[in-house]
């Protein structure tokens, strides 16, 4: 089964046209590898507005893994952790605690990194750097993992051991 996953970037400057937005393409570009990839969007660091297209792309067009990038830092305007931890149901720490070891070995940067990936309904939210070297990195750290995730959550029983 080809899973169906969204990318949303979080930027003001990107919402606005100020910026050209790399990092969500970068992303879908590795997504559509292994998934069905619906589109990228990118929405102002607002954190109602981040709250509200996370669910809806799940809620409504049955998306069964949205990755956000940006706003995971300790910025004025970071709020995509505070948005995500509105809309999931389960949080998911492993998934951000490798991430932020394996990016350690890269910069010791990766330590201010305040992303949080969860579970909501049957599908998976995963925070990811703005950085698109960064962003792509992370979400490399983490991609064996989340078929395995996204089938459990699904209802597959089988058996979760190596």
């Amino acid at each position: 089964m080809k899973y169906r996953a969204a990318v949303i970037t979080i930027s003001d400057k990107g919402s606005r046209g100020e910026r050209i937005d790399t990092s969500g393409p970068g992303l879908a570009e590795m997504l559509k590898r292994d998934y069905e990839v619906s589109g990228v969007l990118i929405v102002p660091d607002e954190a109602d507005l981040i709250a509200e297209t996370i669910a809806r792309e799940i809620d409504d067009k049955g998306v069964d893994l949205v990755v956000t990038t940006g706003g995971t830092g300790v910025g004025p305007r970071d709020v995509t952790p505070e948005a995500t931890r509105r809309v999931i149901e389960k949080e998911l720490p492993g998934f951000s605690e490798v991430m932020r070891m394996e990016s350690f070995r890269i910069t010791p940067h990766s330590l201010i990194s305040r992303a949080v990936c969860g579970t909501r309904g049957t599908s998976i939210i995963v925070n990811l750097p703005g950085s698109p070297r960064a962003a792509v990195e992370c979400l490399s750290f983490i991609e064996k993992a989340l078929p395995h995730a996204l089938e459990k959550l699904k209802g597959d029983p089988g058996d979760c051991a190596r």
